[in-house]
């Protein structure tokens, strides 16, 4: 099985970087501004990248300011079943995000694809928690 990894510091307090993976208003100024999120275990999160392309994402674990983890129930085949983790630590005010995409079952030309992606929604992340402004999907130039 594949897995995608990365890693990014960002200057801010962990609760900060936490709320912003965490809620509706946090995910929609750095991945989608079409969405549907609850911060709850168990609820499924929805983010719409137009043309009828919905990703849908059981939450499966919250540790508050430490792990966020998802599987995704709904999208393109290639994501169904896999997992996204965010895990968070904070040393001397920077918050370092290792998120991790993983039980992948092959790498495809989508697989590196949304590698890509996941590097550019970290630096989403990073802006936003830094400089209070993401590059959500809608604003991103492809």
């Amino acid at each position: 099985m594949e897995k995608i990894e990365h890693i990014n510091y960002i200057k801010s307090p962990i609760a900060t970087v936490y709320k912003t993976l965490t809620t509706q208003d946090g995910l929609h100024d750095v991945w989608t501004t079409e969405l549907i999120v609850k911060p709850e275990v168990g609820f499924i999160n929805e983010f719409d990248f137009g043309d009828n392309d919905t990703t849908k994402m059981k939450i499966v674990e919250l540790s508050s300011n430490k792990r966020i983890l998802w599987e995704c129930v709904d999208s393109d085949p290639e994501w169904i079943g896999t997992k996204i983790s965010f895990d968070l630590t904070e040393k001397n005010g920077v918050t370092a995000v290792v998120l991790k995409h993983f039980d992948w079952r092959e790498l495809t030309e989508f697989y590196q694809w949304c590698n890509y992606n996941w590097a550019m929604f970290l630096l989403s992340l990073k802006s936003h928690c830094e400089d209070g402004e993401g590059t959500p999907y809608q604003k991103r130039k492809f």
